[in-house]
Protein backbone atom coordinates (compact mmCIF):
# COMPACT_ATOMS: atom_id res chain seq x y z
CA UNK A 1 0.00 0.00 0.00
CA UNK A 2 1.85 3.29 -1.06
CA UNK A 3 -0.18 5.88 1.05
CA UNK A 4 1.29 9.46 1.32
CA UNK A 5 0.46 12.42 3.55
CA UNK A 6 -1.57 14.80 1.69
CA UNK A 7 -0.21 18.22 2.02
CA UNK A 8 -1.08 19.97 -1.16
CA UNK A 9 -4.34 20.26 -2.96
CA UNK A 10 -2.49 18.54 -5.67
CA UNK A 11 -2.42 15.70 -3.32
CA UNK A 12 -5.63 15.70 -1.98
CA UNK A 13 -7.04 15.66 -5.36
CA UNK A 14 -5.09 12.84 -6.42
CA UNK A 15 -6.48 10.93 -3.12
CA UNK A 16 -9.98 12.18 -4.51
CA UNK A 17 -9.08 10.34 -7.96
CA UNK A 18 -7.58 7.20 -6.17
CA UNK A 19 -11.28 6.93 -4.04
CA UNK A 20 -13.04 7.19 -6.85
CA UNK A 21 -11.28 4.06 -8.43
CA UNK A 22 -11.67 2.08 -4.90
CA UNK A 23 -15.06 2.80 -4.22
CA UNK A 24 -16.67 -0.59 -4.44
CA UNK A 25 -13.11 -1.91 -2.98
CA UNK A 26 -14.89 -5.16 -0.54
CA UNK A 27 -13.98 -4.39 3.12
CA UNK A 28 -11.31 -6.61 4.54
CA UNK A 29 -9.15 -6.58 1.63
CA UNK A 30 -6.18 -4.46 0.30
CA UNK A 31 -8.46 -2.32 -1.65
CA UNK A 32 -10.68 -1.71 1.22
CA UNK A 33 -8.02 -0.94 3.24
CA UNK A 34 -6.48 1.37 1.14
CA UNK A 35 -9.97 3.16 0.51
CA UNK A 36 -10.28 3.59 4.37
CA UNK A 37 -7.10 4.69 4.92
CA UNK A 38 -7.25 7.36 2.13
CA UNK A 39 -10.86 8.41 3.34
CA UNK A 40 -9.13 9.15 6.79
CA UNK A 41 -6.50 11.82 5.28
CA UNK A 42 -9.20 13.35 3.24
CA UNK A 43 -11.37 13.83 6.00
CA UNK A 44 -8.57 14.92 7.73
CA UNK A 45 -7.43 17.40 4.90
CA UNK A 46 -11.11 18.87 4.54
CA UNK A 47 -11.45 19.84 8.08
CA UNK A 48 -7.98 21.83 8.19
CA UNK A 49 -8.88 23.66 4.96
CA UNK A 50 -12.52 23.48 4.07
CA UNK A 51 -13.84 23.97 7.61
CA UNK A 52 -17.85 24.33 7.24
CA UNK A 53 -19.51 26.97 9.22
CA UNK A 54 -21.88 26.71 11.84
CA UNK A 55 -25.20 27.61 11.20
CA UNK A 56 -27.44 30.62 12.79
CA UNK A 57 -28.90 29.10 15.55
CA UNK A 58 -32.60 29.57 14.35
CA UNK A 59 -31.74 28.32 10.70
CA UNK A 60 -30.61 25.18 12.79
CA UNK A 61 -33.94 24.79 14.44
CA UNK A 62 -36.20 25.37 11.66
CA UNK A 63 -33.95 23.30 9.59
CA UNK A 64 -34.33 19.99 12.25
CA UNK A 65 -38.05 21.24 12.63
CA UNK A 66 -38.46 21.02 8.46
CA UNK A 67 -36.59 17.28 8.56
CA UNK A 68 -38.42 16.53 11.35
CA UNK A 69 -41.78 18.25 10.56
CA UNK A 70 -42.57 19.45 13.84
CA UNK A 71 -44.49 22.41 14.76
CA UNK A 72 -44.24 25.42 16.88
CA UNK A 73 -46.40 23.16 19.48
CA UNK A 74 -43.28 20.79 19.34
CA UNK A 75 -41.25 23.16 20.05
CA UNK A 76 -42.63 24.88 23.32
CA UNK A 77 -41.53 21.86 25.86
CA UNK A 78 -38.02 22.89 24.71
CA UNK A 79 -38.43 26.84 24.51
CA UNK A 80 -41.70 27.76 26.61
CA UNK A 81 -45.11 28.76 24.84
CA UNK A 82 -45.79 29.59 21.37
CA UNK A 83 -45.40 33.29 21.51
CA UNK A 84 -42.00 32.73 23.15
CA UNK A 85 -40.78 29.99 20.38
CA UNK A 86 -42.42 32.43 17.30
CA UNK A 87 -39.95 35.50 19.54
CA UNK A 88 -36.96 32.88 18.78
CA UNK A 89 -37.70 32.09 15.48
CA UNK A 90 -38.32 35.91 14.20
CA UNK A 91 -34.95 36.39 16.15
CA UNK A 92 -36.74 38.81 18.61
CA UNK A 93 -35.22 36.41 21.76
CA UNK A 94 -32.40 34.99 22.24
CA UNK A 95 -31.99 31.17 23.35
CA UNK A 96 -31.43 30.52 27.12
CA UNK A 97 -29.22 28.19 28.67
CA UNK A 98 -32.04 25.87 29.08
CA UNK A 99 -33.23 25.91 25.80
CA UNK A 100 -29.87 25.30 23.98
CA UNK A 101 -29.63 22.33 26.37
CA UNK A 102 -33.32 20.96 25.96
CA UNK A 103 -32.94 21.56 22.28
CA UNK A 104 -29.59 19.79 21.83
CA UNK A 105 -30.82 16.72 24.51
CA UNK A 106 -34.54 16.36 22.68
CA UNK A 107 -33.75 17.17 18.85
CA UNK A 108 -30.18 16.29 18.59
CA UNK A 109 -29.17 19.80 17.34
CA UNK A 110 -25.15 20.25 18.26
CA UNK A 111 -24.83 22.80 20.78
CA UNK A 112 -21.94 24.33 18.89
CA UNK A 113 -24.56 25.12 16.63
CA UNK A 114 -27.53 26.25 19.31
CA UNK A 115 -25.18 28.58 20.83
CA UNK A 116 -23.31 30.32 18.10
CA UNK A 117 -23.64 34.28 17.99
CA UNK A 118 -26.80 35.05 15.51
CA UNK A 119 -26.18 36.63 12.16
Amino acid sequence: MDIKPIKTDADYRAALKEIETLMMAEPDTPEGEKLDVLVTLVEAYERKHYPLALPDPVEAIKFEMEQKGLTVKDLEPMIGKSNRVYEVLNHKRSLTLKMIWRLHEQLGIPAESLIKQPS
